[in-house]
């Protein structure tokens, strides 16, 4: 018995000993693997991967913008509707693009929360993938409308096409400086981009009619191309669109603001004694807590009250951040039916501000190359506005709201950033 004990022993050691030190060698190559997979190396690669998905984003989205141009000359010529093919391909660009960018933010967070870097590596390469995917969709339909038009659709008849698009803007376009002129007993602040836009408007909106003449010229001379001057004539008026829509916008934002004003203030001041109701239930400490801010937040309204009259969407603007500012500082403290009755009233002002905040992002961005961050902030503050006039639920549609406030500014400081930096776009 002895010896058949020895002989087990004399088999087992050396297995558990073989069995053990495999178990080791496997355990710590797993460990390598992952700290690899999170070393400085990897970080870089993902970081790397990351930067090309945004570039290839951007020229994307450069590309769904020429196609925009594109679909409204073809819509011209086929008698007001686009081309399947184009509007197609269109479609699928814009949802690949919105998607990608999306994608792309929430890239930086994950590679900053930790996790680990080839997986973002891989996400970021996918997106990519996705993206010239898309963009070779983007190159075939043009190229074979191109092929349609050139064999189908005479210079002669593009110019007419474009012309006659320029009257319609300069139709809708009116008179911007009488908008100005209205505009005048507001703050400057609040408007002075808007006119800067305005008589930029005009003023190619007449590079275009030159544009587009000498196009004509050519069209009519079989020695000559028409084809550079029509599509210098279209971009041209697509700037002179952009523009003139900014000095709409900025008008109607401002005068809704300014409508808004009081209802505002006692909406704001309203909230300020619910929130001083609900202290009065508190412990001692978080009661002195939520009175200090509670007191913050009235002598912001009370200093914004003085100047509100002269800058309604500013003052908009400042009122739905304390508004945001008291909500946090309440916290769990208020029961569902007081954050949904607080919800009700500091949705109008919050989405108010974030449209404002967009038109400002929309604003800035016209005009200057931006990078891929820009864009992606700007994209993401007209998805969450959007969803926030969808949302059923006020507490959802406020959460919304103010992300899209929050993204609207980076996205302008970003484009501001660009600008200063050099980065504006040559009209021609």
């Amino acid at each position: 018995m002895t010896e058949q004990a020895d002989d087990l022993l004399r088999w087992v050691i050396p297995a558990a000993v073989v069995f053990g030190v495999t178990a080791l060698a496997v355990v710590a190559g797993l460990i390598a693997l992952r700290r690899s997979r999170r070393s400085p190396k990897a970080r870089a690669a993902a970081e790397a991967a990351r930067n090309d998905a945004g570039r290839a984003l951007v020229r994307l989205d450069d590309a769904v913008d020429d196609l925009d141009i594109e679909v409204s000359l073809s819509g011209a010529l086929y008698g007001g509707d686009a081309p399947t093919t184009l509007r197609r391909a269109r479609m699928t660009a814009q949802h690949v693009r919105d998607d990608g960018f999306e994608e792309y933010r929430r890239l930086a967070g994950r590679l900053e929360g930790g996790e680990e870097a080839a997986r973002v590596r891989r996400a970021a390469e996918a997106v990519t993938r996705r993206v010239e995917a898309a963009l070779r969709t983007v190159d075939g339909a043009r190229t074979a409308h191109a092929a349609w038009v050139t064999a189908h659709v005479s210079a002669a008849d593009q110019v007419r096409s474009a012309q006659a698009r320029l009257a319609e803007v300069r139709a809708a376009m009116g008179d911007p400086e009488a908008l100005i002129a209205q505009l005048a007993r507001f703050d400057e602040r609040e408007w002075k981009d808007a006119a800067a836009a305005a008589r930029a408007a005009v003023t190619e909106a007449d590079e275009a009619e030159e544009r587009l003449a000498e196009a004509s010229r050519s069209a009519a001379d079989p020695t000559r191309n028409a084809l550079a001057e029509l599509a210098a004539g279209e971009r041209a008026l697509r700037r002179a669109e952009a523009d003139a829509r900014t000095l709409e916008e900025t008008y109607r934002l401002i005068t809704q603001a300014s409508q808004a004003l009081s209802d505002e203030f006692d909406s704001a001041r309203a909230a300020l004694r619910a929130a001083t109701t609900i202290r009065a239930k508190l412990e001692p400490a978080d009661a002195e807590r939520l009175g200090d801010e509670i007191r913050a937040v009235a002598s912001s309204l009370d200093a914004l009250e003085a100047g509100a009259a002269r800058r309604p969407t500013h003052t908009i603007g400042e009122i739905a951040r304390l508004r945001d500012r008291l909500d946090r500082a309440l916290g769990d403290a208020r029961t569902a039916q007081q954050r949904l009755r607080g919800a009700r009233t500091a949705l109008p002002g919050t989405l108010a501000a974030a449209r404002n905040g967009v038109a400002l992002a929309e604003a800035a961005m016209s005009g200057v190359r931006t990078g891929a961050d820009a864009r992606a902030r700007l994209i993401s503050a007209q998805r969450d506005l959007a969803a926030a006039r969808q949302a059923q639920d006020p507490v959802e549609a406020l959460d919304a709201a103010r992300r899209a406030l929050r993204h609207a500014e980076d996205a302008q400081a970003l484009a501001q950033y660009a600008a200063n930096s050099g980065g504006a776009i040559d009209p021609a």
